[in-house]
């Protein structure tokens, strides 16, 4: 069965859990698959086949031992190369963390182990996962298998080529700014960005995070099925006592009327339109499969939402930052610090009181929203996938990219998940959408996607295209 890379990972784990196929054979598969693919896309740029194989003998001797082995049993998963690891250098796109070795997990690693999973490599991101667009001087570029020419997003961008590649079958991800539902879009898979709280994070290899990090940085899965981003979401949430933000939220919330509101121009992004008959699109599988929809034109502030995100995420530290950016030398991360200096910084004790004063107010006009909708469907980006390194040819460019991605960026300034739906293609590049719901109702948000999902053509597993 050369092809178990192919498969969903809720059916790759049936067949392990009832021994038609060992984690052996899995693994030997995904680790084929990634040594004919990879070499064209560099979405893993750390494996070990020996560690892969290692794990692998675990889960299967476990079976036979007749072990619970979890609901990720044997399936081949990546991991992003910002979280800890043990054993494993912790690079975050960085020359200068290429030697920072891990000791012990991250939560969600050891959270995924714990419910069977095998780490196949670990994925790319850019510099500091600063961009929506992944090349950095210590990997390199990560292309897109659909189109090279365009992004493989950012900063999960890696994670994202790979499992819409078949290199693994979920993968991890990280969002304060888009990074996992952006990859998921111009990919062709789904991502999951989750509620700030949801899933337990802590790097000891890291100094502690700032305060805009510590509540708004989530870790989520990206897959190429929303029943797969149910039960990676439902491993990766488990608790985890080295994380004092983490809540045990269930993940299945109160029963609710299944009435989605649809926006397609949010707070003036102005969305091309491809992005808009997308949306309108999505509205309309929903429709079919019995949701009531409801178009509006108005929301709780968007725009100011992500003017503080931005703040919070790069102006607190900013100096500590740009220099950092400055010792690596990357170009994507300078630009982005400089690109962003004049709304971020200076950013004192005052600046950072009144934006968080002022985020319990956007929190509350959101959570009151998402109580009369159990979910709002609207664009992941304004634009279809962008070309490759938009964001560094000029200021104009710049300024292009960061507009549209406003919803990307607005949305963890509340700490709410947003799922990126895959909705088909426009030529060979993908197009989708962005489901949000009330904090804590990722079910709200796999819910209808589902809905979605089942009204169009399924994500599949693409062989790069080289040109």
């Amino acid at each position: 069965m050369e092809d178990l890379w192919r498969l969903s990972a809720e059916q790759l784990a049936g067949l392990i859990r009832t021994k038609k196929v060992s984690a052996k054979e899995a693994a030997l598969a995904a680790l084929k698959r990634l040594d004919a693919v990879n070499p064209a896309i560099n979405a893993v740029v750390d494996h070990r086949p020996d560690d892969v194989l290692s794990q692998a003998a675990e889960i299967d001797a476990a079976i036979a031992r007749g072990d619970n082995v979890g609901p990720l049993a044997g399936v081949p998963v990546t991991i992003k190369a910002n979280i800890d690891q043990a054993g494993y250098a912790n690079t975050n796109g960085l020359k200068i963390q290429a030697n920072l070795i891990a000791r012990d997990n991250s939560p969600v690693v050891d959270n995924l182990r714990k419910a069977g999973a095998v780490m196949l490599g670990r994925t790319n991101c850019p510099a500091f996962c600063y961009r929506w667009f992944t090349t950095n001087l210590v990997h390199g570029n990560t292309k897109n298998p659909r189109d090279p020419s365009v992004t493989p997003g950012g900063s999960s961008g890696g994670a994202g080529a790979a499992v819409a590649a078949g290199i693994g079958h979920i993968a991890h991800g990280t969002d304060i700014a888009g990074s996992i539902r952006y990859p998921a879009y111009v990919n062709g898979v789904h991502g999951l960005r989750t509620t700030t709280g949801r899933i337990a994070a802590f790097n000891a290899a890291l100094p502690e995070r700032t305060i805009g990090p510590q509540i708004s940085a989530v870790s989520g899965p990206l897959a190429r099925t929303i029943a797969d981003l149910r039960i990676s979401l439902a491993a990766m949430s488990a608790y985890d006592a080295r994380d004092p933000w983490w809540v045990p939220a269930p993940l299945e919330g109160l029963a609710v009327k299944k009435r989605a509101a649809l926006c397609v121009n949010p707070d003036g992004l102005d969305p091309v339109a491809e992005v808009r008959a997308a949306v309108v699109d999505a509205g309309k599988r929903l429709e079919r499969a019995g949701w009531t929809v409801e178009e509006v034109t108005s929301l709780p502030p968007l725009k100011e939402a992500a003017e503080h995100q931005t703040k919070l995420w790069l102006g607190d530290n900013y100096e500590a930052q740009l220099a950092a950016a400055e010792r690596e030398g990357d170009p994507g991360a300078l630009a982005c610090l400089r690109g962003n200096r004049s709304k971020v910084f200076p950013f004192d004790a005052d600046a950072l009181s009144k934006t968080l004063t002022r985020r319990a107010t956007l929190v509350r006009e959101w959570s009151l929203f998402l109580e009369k909708y159990a979910v709002l469907v609207m664009p992941v980006s304004g634009e279809l996938p962008f070309p490759d390194q938009l964001d560094t040819r000029d200021a104009a460019s710049f300024a292009r990219v960061w507009h549209a991605q406003l919803t990307q960026i607005a949305i963890p300034f509340m700490g709410l998940p947003g799922l990126t739906v895959s909705t088909g293609l426009v030529g060979r590049v993908p197009v989708g959408v962005q489901v949000v719901a009330g904090r804590y109702r990722e079910d709200l948000c796999l819910l209808a996607g589902e809905a979605i999902e089942a009204g169009g053509t399924p994500s599949s597993v693409v062989d790069p295209v080289t040109g």
